[in-house]
């Protein structure tokens, strides 16, 4: 694996760099309306110049760019710290997934909205009963007329309060294996069939929700990939989720550690000096600095199975649980250095309430995006070649 670059993907990144430096959009409002409407202003600076959905066919809107490209891409934005995309969920894993199993009607109609995030996407995986079993759920989708209603309940869906569309799996042959009854709807969440209520986190934000459904209506044109082929595309759905975190948390890693070198710098410690000339802390530090190189590399191992399997494979669940024990253990760090100032969560957002404020949105690290429990299975089982656990 040759880590260096070509000089057309260094002209890539040159660009991508001078063009973020130039258009940064700057701060997010702190108000959460506020914030998410900063959000979608910028993604669509970002498709206006050509920067969104940028590994997509050109035809669908993107600009076909390589693999290799969209991991600089994903690296060079979170580097620039520049805000995350209203329509992430659409992005990297609604678009692919129409791209890869929609009908090219539904690619017209789908994806031009998701670049532009004049239609946000949400997910409706999980339900509350289900846990990470995902074959396990309940939602259930009937035949009615020209089309489907759906009855069911779902759970952490991010940003359902914004959006138009949902990526729904649902049940529809309650009498098949519970891997073939499924099927993939794009339903519209605009209709008196669908509830939002919002899910407050520790933090005091609510990005995710409860859904319930009641006779939401969808018609058939809004399957993908075929009525009871929903796991199937579902798979594709996740391991694009998965695949396209790696490099942009790999790069918030680093950028996070660089901050918490300084604030050990800053704070104090033992016997007058500063927390950074503990021994204990600076093992610690050190041991984070091996642990974020090591999310790196497999980032990069995993972009290199992509490009000989053409597809994202199992090993994007790896850098998603490694990611999430480094930040996990990193916030914590942060805490135990910043000592009784950490309770001072109130405040303008940086310094040690900055730190707070990241210790608790990472509780949540280890079960957003795949819980760890399922993805240690999944790399034993997929990566590994190891039995299943009956």
């Amino acid at each position: 694996m040759d880590l260096t670059l070509s000089p057309s993907e260094q002209a890539f990144r040159d660009e991508l760099r001078a063009w973020l430096e130039a258009n940064h959009p700057g701060a997010l409002p702190r108000e959460e309306q506020g914030s998410f409407e900063f959000r979608r202003a910028w993604q669509r600076r970002l498709h206006d110049a050509g920067w969104a959905g940028i590994s997509w066919p050109e035809r669908y809107g993107g600009r076909g760019a390589s693999l290799i490209e969209q991991a600089i891409f994903n690296e060079e934005i979170v580097r620039a710290r520049t805000p995350q995309l209203a329509n992430v969920l659409g992005l990297a894993m609604g678009g692919p997934t129409v791209i890869a199993h929609g009908t090219e009607e539904q690619r017209q109609r789908y994806l031009p909205p998701i670049l532009s995030a004049d239609e946000i996407w949400c997910q409706g995986f999980s339900e509350p009963e289900s846990g990470s079993d995902l074959a396990s759920l309940k939602t259930r989708a009937t035949r009615s007329g020209d089309g489907w209603v759906i009855t069911g309940q779902k759970v952490w869906t991010t940003y359902a309060q914004h959006a138009k569309w949902c990526m729904l799996l649902a049940r529809t042959n309650p009498d098949a294996p519970r891997h073939q009854g499924l099927s993939y709807f794009l339903m519209d969440m605009e209709q008196e069939g669908v509830q939002v209520r919002p899910l407050r986190q520790i933090t005091g934000e609510a990005e995710f929700n409860e859904l319930f459904l009641e006779q939401a209506r969808v018609p058939e044109s809004n399957i993908i990939g075929g009525e009871g082929n929903g796991w199937a595309v579902a798979i594709t759905t996740l391991m694009h989720e998965r695949a396209t975190l790696a490099f942009g948390l790999q790069v918030s890693v680093q950028i996070a550690l660089q901050e918490l070198v300084e604030h050990a710098e800053r704070s104090p410690g033992s016997n007058g000096r500063a927390a950074a000339a503990d021994p204990l802390v600076r093992q610690r530090l050190a041991q984070l600095m091996i642990e974020a190189e090591v999310l790196r590399l497999n980032a990069y191992r995993g972009l290199s199975a992509t490009m000989q399997g053409g597809v994202p494979g199992p090993e994007g669940s790896l850098a998603k649980w490694h990611w999430s024990e480094v930040n996990q253990a990193l916030t914590e760090l942060a805490m135990d250095i910043s000592g009784v100032r950490a309770l001072a969560i109130e405040g303008d957002g940086v310094g040690d309430n900055n730190w707070t404020y990241r210790f608790l949105r990472a509780r949540a690290n280890s079960i957003e995006g795949g819980t760890t429990e399922i993805l240690k299975n999944i790399v034993a089982e997929r990566v590994l070649g190891l039995p299943r656990m009956r």
